[in-house]
């Protein structure tokens, strides 16, 4: 049975400060997750032992700290993030940003966190 896919149906969850993802797909091989980050919020330095990311902007502009270095992208771009790069994401704008984020494989406990 086909069934529609939405934040209303989807399992939510909160992280870091304030912000907070909705599961639209999970499955071993594939994430596919929407997240909100409100100004002034970040993600902790990290990197994924196999999983390769792209964050797609739909609204709001990103900070991306990646490898030593900082790019931002904008509302209707992306960016790929190839295994084992250290990176984190950051809303440094005065709006709330949100996008989907894809991960392959999922990341479930694939996450190393750099420490600070």
């Amino acid at each position: 049975m086909l069934k529609k896919i939405n934040t209303k149906n989807s399992e939510h969850y909160n992280w870091g400060s304030m912000c907070e993802g909705w599961h639209l797909l999970r499955s071993d091989s594939l994430s596919i997750i929407k997240e909100q980050m409100p100004p002034g919020t970040s993600e902790k330095l990290h990197y994924h032992e196999k999983a390769q990311q792209l964050f797609y902007i739909l609204s709001g502009e990103a900070t991306f700290e990646i490898d030593n270095e900082t790019i931002t992208i904008n509302q209707n771009e992306s960016i790929h993030i190839p295994a084992k790069s250290i990176h984190r994401i950051i809303n440094n704008f005065n709006e709330d940003l949100i996008f989907i984020l894809i991960s392959e494989p999922n990341t479930q406990s694939d996450r190393v966190n750099i420490e600070s």
